[in-house]
């Protein structure tokens, strides 16, 4: 892969929040910084054009709460084609953390997604996608 070098000029608050952003990232430099942005730029233009992706939902929630294991197994059911995978880890007795695999049109994942971060109960969920190609 050829790298090619250019310029950048940015706000003394911008740099700094460049700076911030790397540390926080464990970047070794700004350009790792910048070409990580640009690349995730891309993949969120991708999930808007509907392209083919490849991603995982991460969800938070309380094991002892049946009904949104419940409530997740049946919003899986109607996107079996699109999950890939499941993993259940009991982080503490209070917490699970449920991992999904998935792979399709951004658009269904991302319906998916919002479909099992608002179940009622949820502490956290999160969605991830990449591009494929």
């Amino acid at each position: 892969m050829t790298v090619s070098r250019i310029g950048v000029s940015l706000e003394k608050d911008l740099l700094d929040a460049l700076d911030e952003y790397v540390k926080l990232n464990h970047f070794s430099n700004r350009s790792q910084a910048i070409r990580h942005l640009v690349n995730k730029n891309m993949v969120e233009q991708k999930w808007q054009c509907n392209n083919y992706v490849a991603g995982s939902v991460t969800l938070l929630y309380d094991p002892h709460r049946h009904e949104i294991q419940n409530q997740i197994s049946d919003i899986q059911i109607n996107y079996h084609q699109e999950i890939l995978s499941t993993q259940r880890i009991i982080l503490d007795k209070t917490k699970q953390m449920e991992i999904i695999a998935i792979k399709g049109v951004a658009s269904r994942l991302t319906e998916l997604a919002d479909k099992l971060i608002t179940i009622k109960g949820m502490q956290n969920g999160k969605l991830t996608m990449s591009r494929t190609d």
